[in-house]
């Protein structure tokens, strides 16, 4: 059993975590995911809108990031890129990379934990079709996402177990 101030936190995770899952998961996402979803475990979400939550959390940054790199180009990368990764020199080579393997790039990026914020800034940048852009970023969000809820769903599985061990001890 929960303490009282154990229980009020879940209760209020319960009634308005929703609201706060997806702002925090278009920042964090992988992080927010696993919590969101040890908490469907623990019964204070529905798992199937913590999924559909990371995927779209996941793709609002996304876009975001396509976007910064869309609408500032090269001048982003003069400014800013450099504090990134994000060189002169990297983006001309990437440009003719994307045109060939930019979708599976995305894919691979987005499915893995790794660079997406240089990468999908970078695909913005060398203007990669938006539409293409989105479709891998939405097919390895899924496996991204689906990857991560079931292991926070696992963890809250192994957090039930053990609180249930501990307390008979």
């Amino acid at each position: 059993m929960l303490d009282l101030a154990g229980q009020q936190i879940f209760d209020f995770l319960s009634h308005y975590g929703y609201w706060i899952m997806l702002p925090l998961m278009v920042i964090e996402g992988p992080v927010i995911t696993i919590i969101a979803a040890m908490l469907a475990k623990l019964g204070a979400f529905n798992i199937f809108i913590v999924f559909i939550f990371s995927i779209i959390g996941d793709m609002i940054g996304d876009v975001i990031l396509y976007g910064l790199g869309y609408k500032f180009g090269m001048t982003f990368v003069k400014k800013v890129g450099k504090y990134m990764g994000i060189t002169e020199k990297l983006v001309l080579k990437m440009e003719k990379y994307f045109e060939k393997h930019g979708g599976k790039t995305i894919f691979t990026v987005k499915a893995t934990t790794g660079l997406c914020w240089a990468t999908f800034t970078a695909a913005g940048i060398v203007r990669m079709d938006f539409k293409k852009f989105i479709k891998y970023s939405f097919w390895g969000g899924l496996a991204w996402s689906g990857f991560l809820v079931a292991l926070g769903y696992f963890y809250g599985y192994m957090w039930a177990e053990l609180k249930q061990y501990i307390e008979w001890a």
